[in-house]
């Protein structure tokens, strides 16, 4: 066997040997839970988001297209094929999906029957860099990062149309929306804690991560450096704890402190959700496939 077989055979027996890797003694995953891949034949899969049955919507943005994973079955079917080019999304509590849609740097609602409404298009009459991520309070309002990211499909000037990447607001009325950190290098993953008290920032651009304290206006204080690593996209668990994604998925518990490395054979790992019918399966969008995992903690809305 000459040295090129054998190093092939070596590499596909550990590629073998990590797709059947199994948990065990994790205090968050199921025991002997495997990654399962849950589809494959994408660009780039993002912005997971479930809905009330646990069915999971996701992004390919590069060929402009939402698909749905059902939870019952595990089929993957097309839910939307113009999507403005989304990124990351959000279900609301009226169950539209909002995307981060930034052909046109854009934040939309699509409707279960697929019509787009323009929620932002602008900020201070000037076009949004590009809305990455976003997340929804208890209390229906929005918080969104935008970020610039230069990409090959804009037809208009693809600098930066703000003085800088910053979080934004958007009141429940639909009506107020202003910054709320103007501070970060590129904010880029958000998630916040279900009783709406706090919020997580990655600045990706800076490799950190943020929690600030929410006021009943809306408003962020009291920001907190939460790790010293930045994030894609994140996601929280029935415990607090969060998911940080990039090179397979980092959890954190509310501390900051590290409990969990999930390591994802799939290159980059851009966003992770809980789906399922039980909300239990930690759904992780990576390059051009999407993987399922087993967890004995659950997702919250």
């Amino acid at each position: 066997m000459n040295e090129i077989k054998f190093r092939f055979l070596v590499l596909s027996i550990a590629l073998v040997t990590l797709s059947a890797t199994s948990f065990s003694c994790s205090p968050i995953i199921a025991e002997g839970a495997q990654i399962q891949l849950l589809g494959e034949g994408f660009e780039f899969t993002e912005g997971p988001a479930a809905d009330k049955d646990g069915n999971v919507y996701f992004t390919d943005q590069p060929n402009n297209k939402i698909h749905k994973w059902w939870a019952k079955t595990g089929e993957i079917t097309v839910f939307h094929a113009e999507t403005g080019r989304a990124n990351g999304t959000y279900i609301d509590h009226d169950g539209n999906l909002l995307t981060c849609s930034d052909m046109d740097n854009q934040l939309w609602s699509i409707g279960m029957d697929g019509t787009p409404t323009v929620l932002v298009s602008e900020f201070g009459e000037k076009r949004l860099n590009g809305p990455n991520d976003l997340w929804i309070a208890p209390n229906g309002s929005i918080y969104f990062t935008d970020p610039l990211y230069k990409r090959p499909y804009w037809t208009r000037n693809p600098e930066m149309q703000q003085d800088g990447q910053h979080v934004y607001y958007l009141s429940p009325d639909r009506k107020k929306l202003v910054r709320v950190d103007e501070n970060l290098v590129q904010p880029n993953g958000i998630i916040g804690t279900p009783d709406g008290k706090k919020l997580y920032v990655a600045d990706i651009g800076d490799k950190k991560t943020y929690v600030y304290d929410i006021r009943e206006d809306g408003m962020l204080t009291n920001r907190q450096l939460f790790t010293e690593m930045g994030s894609d996209g994140m996601t929280i668990d029935n415990q607090g704890n969060i998911y940080l994604t990039g090179r397979g998925v980092t959890v954190f518990n509310p501390q900051g402190e590290k409990i969990e490395q999930i390591d994802v054979d799939s290159g980059w790992t851009a966003n992770v959700t809980f789906g399922g019918e039980n909300r239990d399966m930690l759904f992780i969008t990576a390059s051009k496939k999407v993987f399922g995992l087993k967890m004995n903690v659950k997702g919250v809305r």
